[in-house]
């Protein structure tokens, strides 16, 4: 037998809640959507610059949630360039250019200030 005692009430997570459907949650994605461009491009390695200035970003907004996409436009025969300057590639004659990992180091200060506006957000702060 399993019995469930209970004492008090939900006033906090009811009020917790309740600011949670309350709060535009798309604003502070808009700010972020652009930082992230920001430190993207800032932390893109520079030969000519057309990769650090063809990041984009685009909002999705469903019926589940929202989310934040960030890409980049500098297509050369249908190959992303900043994927092959993040993960690295080969080259024509047989040599390989090793990687650099420069978007999950420019791209996580952005992830951790969406956090904690959100929940400055959330819990009135």
């Amino acid at each position: 037998m399993i019995v469930l005692k209970h004492e008090g009430n939900f006033k906090n997570t009811e009020r917790f809640l309740t600011n949670a459907q309350k709060i535009n949650i798309l604003h502070i994605l808009q700010r972020y959507a652009r930082e992230g461009i920001t430190a993207l491009a800032n932390a893109t390695p520079v030969d000519t610059g057309l990769t650090a200035n063809s990041w984009y970003s685009k909002i999705k907004v469903s019926g589940t949630g929202l989310s934040i996409t960030w890409s980049n436009s500098n297509v050369v025969s249908r190959v992303v360039i900043a994927v092959i300057l993040q993960y690295g590639h080969g080259t024509k004659n047989g040599g390989y250019v090793q990687g650099r990992d420069y978007i999950n180091p420019a791209i996580q200060p952005v992830f951790d200030n969406i956090v904690a506006e959100a929940w400055r957000e959330i819990n009135n702060e």
